[in-house]
């Protein structure tokens, strides 16, 4: 079972990352600018009513539409998504019923579709030298 600060603790670990000065969303920084891979899902609890944040559901970008059909085809209780996000190259993610491991793969592909390609090339290699700070789990406080 994985957790905000499971989700805080990945992102965080990956190069140029940053969390937002609002909310509970991850970017990482891509032609000066922050692009967006991690963030709380909004819920719309009531129609016509504001969005709320629910802190047991991540949303995450994914490469394109088939890894998201993909996913969602994969584990029903673990990803899903709805109308909001129809076209949209991301998934909805619940964070009990994932464990820190899969979450961290999903976090750190999720960087990977944001990243510069010279950042990602960089983070390869680094990664291929030693072990990788999204996977670095069992070092948590």
């Amino acid at each position: 079972m994985a957790s905000q600060n499971d989700v805080r603790y990945i992102a965080l670990s990956l190069p140029e990352t940053s969390q937002g000065e609002t909310g509970f969303g991850f970017g990482v920084l891509n032609k000066g600018k922050s692009k967006g891979f991690a963030w709380v899902w909004q819920e719309r609890i009531e129609p016509k009513k504001p969005r709320v944040p629910n802190p047991n559901v991540i949303a995450l970008r994914v490469a394109d539409e088939s890894e998201k059909q993909m996913l969602l085809a994969t584990d029903k209780e673990k990803f899903f998504t709805e109308s909001h996000y129809n076209g949209f190259p991301a998934i909805l993610v619940r964070l009990p019923a994932i464990e820190a491991d899969e979450l961290a793969e999903l976090i750190t592909d999720a960087w990977r579709c944001m990243a510069p390609a010279s950042l990602v090339k960089e983070f390869d290699t680094q990664r291929k030298l030693g072990t990788p700070p999204a996977t670095r789990l069992d070092n948590r406080e």
